[in-house]
């Protein structure tokens, strides 16, 4: 579940993935084979790989796994072509659901991704219909610890030209524009900090408040969205309540 900047909501996505880890590998070692293949296995020159590796490491994925979807993509190893495909449309409760897809089926994709929509009291819409709602942002989210100084990480984030910084109790989340994230996120690596999240997501202009049983109802048509193979990450604009444990 990817949204807006609510730490609770990405608490949430986190506790989902972690309970299906070996999914979330398969996702992003789809994500490596594409960006090695685009633009080569030479890390050096290849910003999109360094940060999709950014995003594998968060997620705690092994190193020899990285480096086989990395293989794959850029030949070295047999693999499958696959083809991004962006959906858009409203989940229930007039949520507004982007979906990111990496599939070699695009029909059994648009069939299933349509399927979901429907059955989710929702409807999948045209391109566009939603995505003027969301804005492509890098996001990193870096866990509170002891002794740790949020001015001083404050000023490292927005010296090496992050948009935005929030603190709360439990995390640091800084922001940055698309073409900046590979460089404030190193930069941040260089001082020693480490990513609960590092990635480059969406995120809403507005949001639509939920209540629990609105939430129940999002949430079922986001985990069916997550389930399918075919789906890399799921963008909404729901703002599920505080309590609200999924």
């Amino acid at each position: 579940m990817s949204g807006h900047s609510k730490w609770h909501n990405i608490q949430a996505k986190k506790g989902k993935l972690d309970a299906k880890r070996g999914k979330i590998f398969t996702k992003i070692g789809k994500e490596l084979a594409i960006a090695a293949k685009m633009g080569g296995s030479n890390v050096d020159g290849n910003s999109k790989l360094r940060d999709v590796i950014a995003k594998a490491k968060a997620s705690n994925m092994p190193q020899d796994t990285i480096t086989r979807a990395i293989k794959k993509g850029a030949g070295e190893m047999e693999g499958v072509n696959y083809e991004e495909i962006v959906y858009e449309g409203y989940g229930p409760c007039s949520v507004a659901v982007v979906v990111s897809v990496l599939t070699d089926n695009k029909n059994r994709s648009a069939g299933n991704v349509r399927s979901y929509f429907t059955r989710c009291g929702g409807n999948l819409g045209a391109n566009g219909c939603v995505g003027w709602m969301f804005q492509k942002k890098g996001q990193l989210i870096i866990e509170r610890k002891d002794g740790m100084d949020e001015d001083e990480l404050m000023m490292v984030a927005l010296d090496a030209g992050a948009d935005d910084f929030e603190a709360s109790d439990e995390v640091f989340e800084i922001s940055t524009t698309v073409e900046d994230f590979g460089s404030v996120r190193e930069k941040l690596e260089s001082e020693g900090y480490e990513f609960l999240s590092a990635e480059i997501t969406m995120i809403p202009d507005t949001t639509v408040s939920l209540d629990n049983e609105s939430a129940e109802k999002v949430q079922k048509l986001i985990d069916k969205l997550e389930d399918d193979d075919d789906v890399q990450d799921v963008y909404h604009n729901g703002d599920f309540p505080e309590d609200w444990e999924g």
